[in-house]
């Protein structure tokens, strides 16, 4: 069963869309129920399950969140860290945080999207004939290691 109502779903797998129309940055969300690592490696390892790592431009953006244990992280890619400065992700986070607070989880990685979108596109702007290069679909982490 999904985190996420269907409705919920398409929201945010439109916000995806549209922030990716806005720049050449692919952006993914990852969801399980607990963390037992801290997330930001939880992340880095999803981060390479979901061949984010082999983006052209490497400007691929993780949001990882375990709902359960109240742990989130994101995680971009090397040509991103190469360009951005250290605290890149801090407003993204904040932002999402404060859904998250309120027991908002959908709108929170809605914002969390959005935010990342725009930030993304001050270095890596739209280009001509860029291609959605991963889905836009939330990959639930639990049912992939049921399979």
């Amino acid at each position: 069963m999904s985190l996420f109502s269907e409705l919920e779903q398409d929201k945010i797998a439109k916000v995806i869309a549209d922030a990716e129309k806005a720049t050449t940055g692919e952006i993914r969300i990852a969801i399980e129920k607990h963390c037992p690592d801290d997330p930001f490696i939880r992340a880095t390892q999803y981060f390479s399950d979901l061949d984010m790592d082999k983006t052209s431009r490497r400007n691929g953006v993780l949001i990882y969140l375990a709902h359960a244990d109240h742990k989130f992280a994101i995680i971009g890619d090397s040509g991103i860290n190469a360009l951005v400065p250290e605290n890149f992700w801090e407003t993204t986070k904040i932002a999402m945080t404060a859904h998250f607070a309120k027991g908002d989880l959908a709108d929170g990685i809605i914002a969390g999207v959005a935010l990342a979108g725009e930030k993304l596109a001050l270095f890596f702007p739209p280009q001509n004939g860029d291609i959605n290069e991963l889905p836009n679909d939330i990959v639930y982490m639990d049912d992939k290691k049921n399979k």
